[in-house]
């Protein structure tokens, strides 16, 4: 099975590296400078799962390549449309395309530009980022991908795909209801993202404050009730999961979209806070704090462009990474 993947960053690199040790034919479509990096010193992967140095295949051009079995998307939201133009010779009516982008916004588009292929939803659950050396870092034992096919079939490449991971340390799940686990981590991000990008603070220091607490069940609240509007309701076990999770202290837990913005980098706000709140809106839910966070990082976006221009500079970009949602 020809599997694309597309980034080698946090997510992308990680899993497709793991991929790769368990014998896949694996291609990273990545940027000219990235490709030299993985060219000449291989993909490199620390984790206390076990760390990964390999050769692996790359392209940076895609318009003379074969359609794929598989195509792999693990960039960020706001490269998503250029990336999609950049992968269109990699994508057949044979091949299965899995995304592993945060929220549910980029399911849409993607079946709008391929129409004619097999669109699978997929849910990474991983704390991992790509260092300035070109390291992909793994800071903790989490390390999940979740997926399957949109409409629940079963399909004989999610079975392949499977089997390659179990020849790994992720932890692989094909799931029927990919739809639902997508939106369940969506109300647990936009949560996490809204909450400590709003405060700029961790977990941890947002519950030592008076209402903090109060503040961020009230934020998960308006999430839930948007999910529920959609036709995607929590269950009630996923909900006390993720309400302890989110109210749980001494692990410093923080969104990366708060690392983007301590960074000066651009942040998936949009994706994350802006599509759950357009959701909100249309399904007339309630939802003030997810507003006022929402504001919060428009406000920052703002503020980051014109600093840029003022300065001369060009608008800093991200690590890849993933936030971590609690297992199922």
């Amino acid at each position: 099975m020809r599997i694309l993947v597309l980034g080698a960053g946090g997510v992308g690199g990680y899993f497709g590296g793991r991929l790769v040790e368990a014998g896949a034919d694996v291609t990273f479509f990545v940027r000219p400078a990235r490709a030299r990096v993985l060219d000449e010193k291989g993909l490199r992967i620390e984790s206390r799962l076990g760390n990964l140095t390999t050769t692996v295949k790359t392209l940076s051009d895609l318009h003379a390549s074969m359609p794929f079995v598989l195509v792999m998307i693990a960039c960020k939201a706001y490269d998503l449309d250029s990336s999609l133009a950049a992968i269109v010779g990699a994508v057949g009516e044979k091949t299965a395309v899995l995304p592993l982008l945060n929220g549910v916004a980029h399911i849409d588009k993607i079946g709008v530009r391929f129409p004619h292929a097999r669109l699978w939803g997929g849910v990474a659950q991983i704390s991992a980022t790509l260092t300035e050396d070109g390291v992909v870092q793994h800071f903790d034992d989490v390390n999940s991908i979740t997926f399957g096919a949109l409409d629940g079939a079963v399909d004989e490449r999610a079975e392949a795909l499977l089997t390659l991971f179990r020849k790994t340390p992720a932890n692989a799940c094909h799931s029927a209801r990919i739809m639902q686990e997508l939106w369940d981590k969506f109300v647990f991000l936009t949560t996490l993202a809204g909450i400590t990008s709003l405060m700029r603070a961790s977990i941890d220091e947002i519950l030592a404050t008076p209402s903090g607490g109060r503040l961020i069940a009230q934020l998960i609240d308006e999430c839930a009730a948007v999910a529920s509007a959609a036709g995607f309701r929590l269950d009630a076990d996923k909900f006390s999961q993720y309400r302890t999770r989110l109210t749980r202290r001494g692990f410093g837990l923080k969104a990366s979209m708060l690392r983007d913005i301590e960074r000066g980098s651009r942040t998936e706000g949009e994706h994350i806070l802006g599509d759950m709140f357009a959701r909100a809106q249309r399904f007339q839910v309630s939802a003030p704090l997810l507003e006022i966070a929402l504001t919060h990082v428009r406000t920052y976006e703002i503020q980051r462009v014109v600093n840029s221009a003022e300065f001369g500079e060009r608008p800093g970009r991200a690590p890849e990474s993933a936030e971590i949602a609690p297992q199922n």
